[in-house]
């Protein structure tokens, strides 16, 4: 018997949401709608000192704006701590953590060629104590499928080693509190930006370390401006047009790859856009 459809946006609140957000939130709203599931948006504000005072409220009125309510309460990270710590102390029980005191510079000198790997430098240190703890990735390829992309695979170790599970000042790493929440949150179908692409295969080996389940994936495009950069909430880039919401939801809805609607107003925009979604999106689903 399949599990119910539940998917989520999850915005950080370092500012505004900008065209990029709304296509991000836009895509997994409809998948849910398409596919009579249920859509959440969790908070992801593990991260104090890039936020700003005021943008939570922003980017829910925001969406709600655009039509988009969630269908449970709202979830913050920033509630969710002891989670995260039972989450890290078993994947250290398990010797999968381990002690790190390398700065970023330390790193990047250790392999120019590379300076986004980590090489494994305090591998032999034990879990706990001051420092950053790091999960001990698998060797092997891991592979995923997108359901827009199809396979794609990584050697996370030979390609990113072993990453920060929870930060040498005390703050959790996005990639530990992403997985822990979806799986408490019961998320079956992750739809967000291309720039998170390569963050799956990370999110995968620790959900099979800790024996959750591997949502389906759907990476849609990303929206950049003129030089190819993508947008940043920080940045305040290519900000929504409030008094148009319509013309900014036919806009989202070309850039991931639909015809206008032509609809006269928000309902018969999502009716139409729900549709074309499902034709296109519908059967490409397989939840298990």
């Amino acid at each position: 018997m399949n599990n119910p459809y539940r998917g989520r946006f999850a915005p950080s609140p370092t500012g505004a949401l900008h065209r990029g957000s709304l296509v991000a939130a836009l895509a997994s709203w409809l998948d849910a709608r398409a596919h009579g599931g249920t859509w959440l948006v969790r908070i992801e504000d593990i991260d104090p000192p890039r936020h700003r005072p005021g943008a939570e409220l922003q980017q829910l009125q925001c969406l709600a704006r655009f039509g988009m309510v969630p269908d449970e309460p709202v979830l913050r990270q920033s509630s969710r701590g002891p989670a995260y710590e039972a989450a890290l102390q078993r994947l250290a029980r398990a010797g999968l953590v381990y002690t790190c005191s390398c700065s970023r510079s330390a790193i990047a000198a250790r392999d120019p060629a590379s300076p986004a790997r980590y090489p494994g430098t305090c591998r032999s240190r034990p879990a706990g104590g001051p420092g950053a703890q790091r999960f001990r990735v698998p060797e092997g390829r891991t592979t995923m499928r997108d359901r827009a992309r199809g396979e794609i695979t990584q050697d996370v170790q030979a390609e990113v080693g072993d990453f920060v599970l929870r930060r040498s000042d005390g703050l959790w790493a996005y990639q530990l509190a992403v997985v822990v929440d979806d799986a408490w949150q019961g998320i079956s179908d992750v739809v967000r930006g291309a720039d998170l692409l390569d963050n799956t295969p990370r999110q995968i080996v620790l959900q099979r370390a800790l024996g959750l389940p591997v949502p389906n994936h759907l990476h849609v495009p990303l929206v950049t401006d003129a030089k190819g950069r993508k947008l940043s909430k920080e940045d305040q880039d290519a900000p929504l047009e409030s008094a148009d919401p319509l013309g900014e939801l036919e806009r989202a809805l070309r850039h991931l790859g639909f015809e206008a609607t032509g609809a006269t107003d928000l309902a018969g925009f999502q009716r139409r856009a729900i549709a074309a979604w499902r034709a296109r999106h519908g059967a490409a689903i397989a939840i298990s």
